[in-house]
């Protein structure tokens, strides 16, 4: 702990009753959803507060714990920074230590929300098809055992006891960036229940709600040296603080068991009925944007996106992306101007105080791709229009996951196939070489869109150039 500064402390008073579990306590859900819940009750009240699970490690708890799971939420604005405190996550506990009592708190008649950030990884499932990953051991555990391992084993055994305990369901509320989150979500669900009791499985049909939600604030990971500035910002040492840009935004289908929830409106929540045209957005826009930024930023050696952004070469090349390779594929949310919001983008995605790290953002890129490029460079060869930024984009990721940067330095690839991906690369002995074999990985590119010859030609053409230039002379090239 930092000398001279005493341990952030909850106030004193009355505490709301749980209402919400939450999968997957990371600091996104605590400088987001848990802001605005903790703002809903303080604007309409209503017995909504936090307990907060993770799926695998102690950490976030054994931080918390001793500042009975206060924490400060700090706004990172190009003027300055604002300290704010939390006061919203009840309790917390650690899956693995006790997945019965996880389960119990679950099927708690109190909680009426469970909510998830597990990332996409966390799912268990197989991004090309959106259906289970039948070979991932957490699912195979699962399947079989009653306590279970993974997020939708958890979801699933805890709906099988408020069944049988004659309970509704709760509603699931999925924040992560997946297309129709809630709709992928409440597959697997069902294709797990189904497995495990086909009754189960009808009940959470008949009777769930699983609303499709988008999310949005950029995030910075906390550390360490950000522990000490915000003791010297606020005066106490919080050991987990998170620190967020000021824009947020979340959009949500407004389909809840028996309409329970926090009166989000009251707190600018969008409540809608459709979160689609939202989240494709979203993902296409800022989602992408991140990648494509964070691979060729890091391959350019700019270590966070404010860097790479900066760069006026990045920032053409991301205003090109935006006009000619994916506002094509969308159609605007109703009320959204989508070159004003591709503006904004540029914006937060400058703003120096935000020191939101390229291989953070670069993490987990198999699980992230199909979602964020795939899926738009797939409808420009549908509709006949060229990708070329966006081929360069996974050019740069297929770089970037043979672990070697251009200076040649190693780069430490974290992502569920890491090893696979980085034995295919070594594998290769050239660029078409290691473009086809990346290619053939069903898990990221289906079938139908690895066997375009209009794919595969631009991807190779990008991968030469950024093994022959470098990252930031492929980017400028491209942007002229």
């Amino acid at each position: 702990m930092p000398a001279d500064f005493p341990r952030l402390r909850r106030s004193p008073g009355p505490r709301p009753g749980t209402g919400i579990v939450h999968l997957g306590l990371g600091a996104f859900f605590r400088a987001h959803g848990a802001i605005y819940i903790a703002e809903a009750m303080a604007a309409s009240g209503g017995d909504w507060g936090i307990l907060g699970v993770s799926l695998r490690h102690p950490d976030q708890r054994d931080r918390l714990e001793p500042q009975d799971y206060a924490y400060f939420a700090v706004e990172l604005g190009p003027e300055g920074a604002t300290p704010r405190p939390i006061e919203v996550i009840e309790d917390m506990r650690v899956a693995p230590e006790d997945p019965a009592g996880v389960l119990a708190a679950m099927a708690d008649p109190g909680v009426r929300i469970v909510s998830l950030t597990v990332t996409e990884k966390g799912y268990c499932h197989a991004p090309a098809t959106g259906r289970l990953d039948r070979g991932h051991p957490d699912v195979l555990h699962d399947l079989g055992e009653p306590l279970p391992r993974s997020a939708p084993g958890f979801l699933v055994r805890a709906l099988e006891r408020r069944r049988a305990a004659g309970l509704p369901p709760f509603t699931v509320l999925c924040c992560d960036n997946l297309p129709d989150n809630g709709h992928l979500l409440r597959g697997l669900v069902l294709e797990m229940a189904g497995e495990i009791d086909a009754g189960l499985a009808d009940w959470i049909e008949a009777e769930g709600a699983f609303p499709c939600t988008m999310v949005d604030r950029i995030v910075p990971a906390t550390r360490p040296e950000n522990i000490d500035w915000v003791a010297e910002l606020t005066g106490c040492h919080d050991a987990a603080p998170v620190l967020h840009e000021p824009f947020r935004q979340w959009v949500i289908e407004d389909r809840f068991v028996g309409a329970a929830r926090p009166d989000l409106a009251a707190v600018g929540v969008q409540l809608v009925r459709e979160v689609r045209p939202f989240e494709l957005m979203k993902l296409r826009m800022l989602n992408g944007a991140h990648s494509a930024l964070a691979y060729l930023g890091y391959l350019a050696g700019y270590e966070t996106v404010a860097e790479a952004a900066g760069d006026p070469a990045f920032a053409a090349f991301l205003r090109g992306m935006w006009q000619e390779e994916v506002i094509p594929t969308l159609a605007p949310p109703e009320g959204e101007d989508l070159a004003a919001y591709a503006e904004t983008l540029l914006t937060r995605f400058t703003n120096p105080a935000i020191r939101h790290r390229n291989w953070q953002i670069a993490m987990d890129g198999s699980q992230k791709l199909p979602q964020r490029l795939l899926g738009t460079i797939a409808d420009n060869l549908a509709a006949g229009r060229p990708s070329r930024r966006l081929a360069l984009a996974v050019a740069a990721w297929m770089r970037y996951v043979g672990g070697t940067d251009e200076a040649g330095q190693a780069i430490d690839v974290r992502d569920p196939l890491a090893e696979r991906l980085r034995a295919l690369s070594d594998g290769a002995a050239d660029p078409a070489t290691r473009v086809s074999a990346l290619l053939a990985m069903r898990e990221i590119f289906s079938q139908a869109l690895a066997s375009e010859p209009g794919l595969r030609d631009a991807v190779t053409a990008a991968y030469r150039a950024l093994a022959e230039r470098g990252a930031r002379a492929a980017v400028a090239e491209i942007g002229t």
